[in-house]
């Protein structure tokens, strides 16, 4: 049985190792829809059930092929979706939102793509600065209650907005980035969630692919993939943060185990309330991603990584 997570005092229990769906359909370059049902279909078969999307990847085609991907079996799916970045079915930015009559159109728009009557854990995408968050917890709080939504979350949101989200309606998830590259969330995140009893996802838990080794230039990029403008992946960083990377490789090695794993095993050995959800397009890595939750760390072990991950990082994360 695949190792779980229980998220929030509610209960919402989901696979410490999901799937983010994101990559499937824009910013990392082209994909194949067949493939990718492919890998929701083995995703399914392995247990990895904690589906991550989001209306704006695609932008809505995302959402369309879990539908897709959802038909028949929607029982067996713990079903996340997102809203409040705005965009038109040609890709066009509009900011962001999070007033109430836009949350109950993205939900009901989102329902009807993905094919369902609920959905698990419905995130804000991004807080919207001229919303108050009361008001969009507010109305987030009455789709729970007419049975359309099941538990709620924010994603990328600081510390202080998730207290006064938690004070109008219990908050399940927080969803940010986390990764032996990336750990923000530790100074003032965590400490506050695990005071209030909420749940964590992390997102990119392979800092964008770079943790699995298998990226080592920007020639390893493919056109139309969104991670040639981060701060992170221009030449000078990527060479710089290799340093990284091949410390991960070495003791992937000794162990017997692959970068990617050794990296999602450390995630796992920071808490029992942090899930995560690697994205991936082929059916290999995510066999690879999954079995990393069998890896135990020793303590050694874990605060090698840890070190590691002192070194510093090159380049903001956005």
């Amino acid at each position: 049985m695949a190792k779980t997570v229980k998220l929030g005092r509610e209960g919402l229990v989901v696979p410490a190792i999901g799937l983010g769906c994101m990559g499937m359909s824009e910013f990392y370059g082209e994909s194949d829809k067949a493939q990718n049902l492919k890998v929701l279909d083995r995703a399914l078969e392995l247990g990895c059930s904690f589906w991550d999307s989001s209306d704006m990847y695609g932008p809505f085609t995302n959402e369309a092929l879990l539908g897709k991907a959802l038909s028949g079996r929607r029982d067996r799916v713990i079903l996340a979706t997102k809203f409040g970045i705005s965009r038109n079915e040609k890709g066009d930015w509009f900011g962001i939102r999070g007033g109430a009559d836009y949350i109950r159109q993205a939900c009901e728009a989102s329902l009807k793509r993905l094919g369902t009557d609920y959905i698990d854990l419905y995130y804000q995408h991004r807080l919207d600065p001229n919303t108050p968050i009361e008001e969009t917890i507010a109305a987030m709080s009455e789709l729970v209650r007419e049975g359309k939504v099941r538990y709620i979350g924010l994603s990328e949101a600081d510390a202080r907005t998730i207290e006064r989200a938690h004070a109008i309606h219990p908050i399940s998830a927080v969803q940010t980035e986390y990764s032996l590259w990336s750990r923000d969330v530790e100074e003032e995140i965590l400490p506050m969630m695990r005071r209030l009893g909420i749940g964590f996802v992390a997102y990119s838990p392979l800092g964008r692919g770079f943790l699995t080794g298998a990226l080592r230039s920007r020639a390893d990029l493919s056109q139309g993939d969104w991670r040639l403008e981060n701060p992170r992946f221009t030449d000078e960083a990527m060479a710089a943060n290799l340093a990284l990377v091949e410390q991960i490789e070495t003791m992937a090695k000794h162990k017997g185990v692959q970068p990617a794993q050794l990296a999602l095993a450390w995630l796992l050995s920071r808490g029992e309330d942090i899930a995560m959800i690697p994205g991936t397009r082929r059916i290999e890595r995510l066999e690879q991603n999954i079995a990393s939750a069998e890896i135990e760390l020793t303590p050694q072990e874990a605060d090698m990584l840890t070190g590691l991950a002192d070194m510093g990082v090159v380049g903001a994360r956005y």
